[in-house]
Formats: structure tokens, sequence, C-alpha cells
């Protein structure tokens, strides 16, 4: 009866399998995805700090427009304190004017009572006194007159120190906008050729193993196209290059010159250090393979001012760990399309 009802009891599908694989073809897309907005963030930046020179330039202009007119603004303050001062002693001039002119009437109107010599030798000291006040007026009036124009034309020129400080920013502001809209313009027509070479590339070598494709970068194994502890090229690996420096070719015919674009050859090792040979390290060992692979680029017909080689020895693994698959994986050639 047991083995009768098992037999019976319907079995459930196992969809766990299908759900997995979902779940992993996600990851991959979510990885691809923020690989090319780290790329773009980084072309930006790039960008950016390439235009700051002229940024700098007009920010050392506004700087100087700003000293000269705190300098103007600080002479203007010197004048009106000096114009202050003249008004005061003007003040005081007419005041003893006013004074003497009383005292003249009053000594008219006392002179009955004085002899004729004493008041007139009076009356001139008087009139002298009042003449020297009346040339001390004009003297300040004058001044007044001439600290009135250096004013306006202080004035002026700190208008015109304004008008020109306000068309600075207003260029600084219409700079920062173009470059923006250029770097934009410039990220997206890379990308937009970086998209169509890779897709190019993907379709040429989709059959090839031992060549595949990890963010924005291309990745030869190193057995593709190196014999063990060598930097000299195995003609399997140049057959690989010959199609990559066709499409090199290719591609630099149709960028446009004003996009600054080269291709970065990266060589990697595994973690294992260089023993015996011409090597001294795996720094040298990955450089060498880099230069390599430009050097034949260079041969079959690429530009040299579009290759880029670097070395970056053990320093930079695919896979952490000490196996023989994870040191097949990072003893490896990438190629990356990049700005320059």
């Amino acid at each position: 009866m047991p083995l009768s009802a098992a037999r019976r009891r319907p079995q459930r599908p196992d969809y766990w399998p299908g759900f997995v694989d979902a779940m992993a073809t996600l990851l991959l897309v979510i990885i691809f995805l923020l690989s090319i907005f780290m790329l773009a963030q980084f072309f930006l930046s790039q960008q950016i700090s390439g235009k700051d020179t002229a940024l700098t330039r007009l920010n050392a202009q506004i700087a100087e427009l700003t000293n000269l007119l705190a300098l103007e603004r600080a002479n203007t303050g010197g004048l009106e304190d000096q114009l202050a001062v003249l008004q005061a002693s003007l003040e005081d001039v007419e005041q003893e004017r006013d004074t003497l002119s009383g005292r003249i009437a009053s000594l008219r109107a006392d002179g009955e009572g004085l002899g004729v010599s004493d008041l007139q030798s009076q009356l001139a000291d008087e009139q002298q006194l009042s003449q020297q006040a009346l040339a001390r007026v004009e003297l300040l009036n004058q001044q007044l007159t001439a600290l009135r124009r250096q004013i306006a034309a202080l004035e002026n020129a700190l208008a015109a120190s304004e008008s020109r400080d306000q068309e600075s920013q207003t260029k600084i502001a219409d700079l920062g906008r173009r470059l923006n809209v250029a770097l934009a313009q410039r990220v997206q027509e890379l990308s937009r050729y970086r998209s169509d070479f890779f897709g190019r590339l993907r379709q040429l070598l989709s059959d090839r193993s031992n060549i595949k494709v990890v963010g924005d970068r291309f990745v030869f194994q190193s057995e593709v196209l190196f014999p063990t502890a060598s930097d000299e090229l195995a003609p399997e690996g140049q057959a690989e290059l010959d199609t990559l420096a066709a499409q090199l070719i290719e591609l630099g015919s149709e960028i446009p010159d004003d996009i600054d674009w080269v291709l970065r050859v990266d060589g990697h090792t595994d973690a294992r250090p260089v023993t015996g040979g011409r090597f001294a390290s795996n720094w040298e060992l990955s450089a060498a393979r880099a230069i390599s692979v430009v050097k034949y680029l260079i041969s079959q017909g690429v530009s040299p001012d579009r290759l880029v080689a670097a070395g970056f020895g053990e320093f930079q693994p695919l896979v952490d760990g000490n196996t023989p698959e994870a040191y097949d994986q990072n003893r490896r050639i990438e190629l990356k399309l990049t700005e320059r």
C-alpha cells in the first residue's frame, strides 16, 4: 500500500534552477549598467578638469577687478572725508566773515564817539580781515569744485568696474553652460562609437571561448596571445590582433578628429612571482606584453597616437584566490576604448 500511494502522488515541478538563472542574468545586467554609469562619470570629470584653466583665468580677472573696485571705493571714502573737512572750514570762514561784518557795522554805529583817524584805522583793519576771509572762501570753493569733479570721476570709474564685473560673471556662466553642453555631446559621441566598436568586435569574436567582455573591456587570456612567461606574440595571437586592427582602422576613419580617443592596452599577470628569464618581476612582464600588442597593432596600420600601453602586474586581479582557475583568469590582456 505505501508503495502504490507514492506512485500515485503527483510530482511537483522544480522552479528553483530557472529562478537562479533569472536572478544571475538580472545581476549581470545591473553590473553592466553600473559600469557604464561609472565610465560616463569618469569621462565627465576628465573633461571638466581639462577646462579648469579657462575658469581659473576668468576668476583671476574677476579678483583683479574686485581689488581695483575696493581701491576705488577706498579713494572715494578718503575724498568724501576731505570734502567734509573743507565744508567745515568753509562754514568757519563764513561765520568769521559774518562776525567781521557785524563788527564793521558796530564800528560805524559807534563812530560818533571816536576820533576820525582812529575810526578810519580800525575800519581799514576790519576791511583787510574781511578781504582775507573772502579770499579763503573763494579758495575753499575752488577746492570743493575740484573735489566734486574727482568724486564724479571715481563714481563713473566705479560704475564701469561694476559693469565689467557683471559682464565677467555673465561670461563665466555662459562658458560653464557651453562647456557642459560640449562635454555632454562629446561623451555621447564617444559612447556611441564605443558601443558600435564593441558590437562589431563582439560579433566577430563571439565564438572564442578564451575572449570575453568584462564591463567596458575586451579581455584576452594571455595564453591566446603569448607563450608562458614571454612577451613574444604567438601566431594565434597575431591572427586575433589582425581582426582588432582592421576594426580600429575602420573606426578611426569614422570618429571625428575633435574626439580625442585612444585604445588602452592593459597587461595583467597572476600573483605568482616571475622566476628566471629576462623579466625581474610581474610589472616588467605585464608592461612588455602590453607594449608588444601595441607595436603589433601599429605594424598593422593603427595610428600610434591612438594607442596606450600600461602594465598592472598582479595588482588588479579579476578573481581572488590562489587556485589554478584564478591564475588562468588573472593572466590577461584587456582592451578599453576611452578618451585621452
